[in-house]
């Protein structure tokens, strides 16, 4: 459906490539949410991200098993600005301003999956063994909001 037969060779259309013209030239579905083509870490194939670093996967090559998750990464930041403690009490207002960070009641009133802005929901542990609930995400100026469990 990309092209057309012509002596049992295909003669693809603009944009699609391939003996069977089943190529897509398209990079659009290789643009990660950073905006690079496949998170820097791959090539686009096809309409397809082909990553290149071994430790990324996905189809825009932006997920990392063994990379310091969303979560763990602003642990502690979100501890010291909720709740004034933490590995980074000291240093909060210097190290930690880096978001909007709103309280929220309960579980239920954190932000959901659904909304258009990538959202990660966070279980971490305190410094007193306690579990604490937050939920990240970037909006579309790149600005980070986080909503934690009071």
């Amino acid at each position: 459906g990309n092209g057309i037969c012509k002596c049992r060779v295909c003669e693809c259309f603009p944009n699609f490539t391939g003996s069977a013209c089943d190529c897509s030239l398209d990079t659009a579905p290789c643009m990660a949410s950073n905006g690079q083509i496949c998170n820097g870490r791959g090539t686009c194939e096809c309409g397809t991200c082909n990553c290149t670093d071994p430790k990324f996967q996905g189809p825009t090559c932006e997920m990392c098993q063994t990379c310091l998750g969303v979560c763990a990464e602003h642990k502690d930041c979100v501890q010291c600005r909720a709740f004034d403690k933490g590995e980074k009490k000291e240093t909060c207002s210097q190290e930690c301003m880096h978001f909007n960070m709103t309280r929220v009641e309960s579980r239920d009133k954190l932000p959901q999956p659904g909304q258009p802005d990538p959202l990660s929901h966070c279980k971490e542990k305190d410094v007193d063994d306690c579990w604490f609930y937050f939920t990240y995400s970037v909006n579309s100026n790149g600005e980070a909001n986080v909503h934690v469990v009071e």
